[in-house]
């Protein structure tokens, strides 16, 4: 991170020591946040295989389903990185990178998470509805997470605006 970026990332009265313990929190709280979706989805689709109808569902939602799966364990994968590479450097003075890398992989992390959550929405609308109805429902769901995730961040970061 440049100075510049540093400094306009630091509050006013705390040194770059504070700052990293601070940053450090942040990423460790939101992922606290997210994880329990992400268990729970797992979870319902570790399970699902088991129910009595799974056998009756067509390639398509079969495939849905493994793809959702895999997205998951991905997701999973990169939320809890964080925690396992802070753990394993623990006073190893890799504060700097572990913040760097925790919110890259938390960002990859989250992409993967509303990917898995739109797949999901996709296999259940499938195996209910019509296509038309799957498609306004997974065109919706995936722009809510678009938008909410991402899109909202992202427009305001374009627009240059700072209040800190």
């Amino acid at each position: 991170m440049s100075d510049d970026a540093s400094k306009r990332d630091a509050r006013r009265d705390e040194g770059e020591a504070e700052r990293l313990d601070r940053e450090l929190i942040e990423l460790l709280n939101e992922l606290r946040v997210v994880m329990p979706g992400v268990q729970v989805l797992f979870g319902f689709l570790l399970t699902v295989p088991f129910q009595q109808g799974f056998h009756q569902i067509d390639a398509f939602q079969r495939d849905v389903y493994f793809a959702t799966l895999l997205l998951t364990a991905a997701s999973s994968a990169f939320l809890m990185a964080p925690s396992a590479f802070h753990r394993l450097t623990f006073r190893a003075g890799q504060k700097p990178y572990l913040v760097q890398l925790g919110t890259r992989q938390a960002i990859v992390g989250m992409a993967l998470l509303a990917l898995a959550m739109n797949g999901a929405v996709l296999l259940l609308t499938d195996i209910l509805f019509h296509s038309l109805t799957v498609a306004i429902t997974v065109a919706c769901s995936a722009t809510l997470f678009a938008w909410l995730w991402f899109g909202v961040a992202l427009r305001r970061l374009a627009s240059g605006k700072t209040e800190w």
